[in-house]
């Protein structure tokens, strides 16, 4: 019996998961952490700063709005991406949603642009059969009526 226990619990501790701290799973280099500082007001305002030692870097401050109780967040964040370009994204959360501002981040065409033929086709096709069905319910309107 202390036979099956012994080997029952070597199997369990065999078979448990090892923690292991941040590693940059492509190098296999153990990441450390630079700086990590976090402060909580009472009043709900919140500072968070972080670095790693791979380069990547977080900072973001935030405070509960008094009009509408919603927290007000800004902050960035920056590393580099494999490529070697350094990449920073400065971000405000309000009201308005999250809005990220980077020169990374894609970028639509300016409006007005030019509106391809076979849309100004399909709007044009989509007039002319609203005008059809208001025709045909104003003639059977008037038909109920006599």
């Amino acid at each position: 019996m202390k036979l099956i226990i012994l080997i029952s619990a070597v199997s369990m501790a065999l078979a448990a998961p090892t923690i292991q701290p941040d590693v940059d799973e492509t190098t296999k280099t153990v990441v450390p952490i630079m700086k990590d500082e976090r402060v909580q007001d009472v009043d709900g305002r919140f500072n968070v700063e972080f670095e790693a030692g791979n380069g990547i870097v977080f900072a973001q401050a935030g405070s509960p709005d008094d009009e509408t109780g919603a927290v007000v967040q800004a902050g960035q964040y920056s590393y580099t991406a494999p490529d070697g370009t350094d990449v920073v994204v400065k971000f405000v959360a309000n009201e308005n949603g999250f809005q990220p501002e980077s020169d990374m981040l894609p970028v639509a065409p300016e409006f007005p642009h030019p509106i391809p033929q076979f849309v100004l086709d399909q709007i044009a096709f989509a007039a002319e059969e609203d005008a059809q069905r208001a025709k045909e319910l104003a003639s059977g309107e008037a038909e109920a009526h006599q």
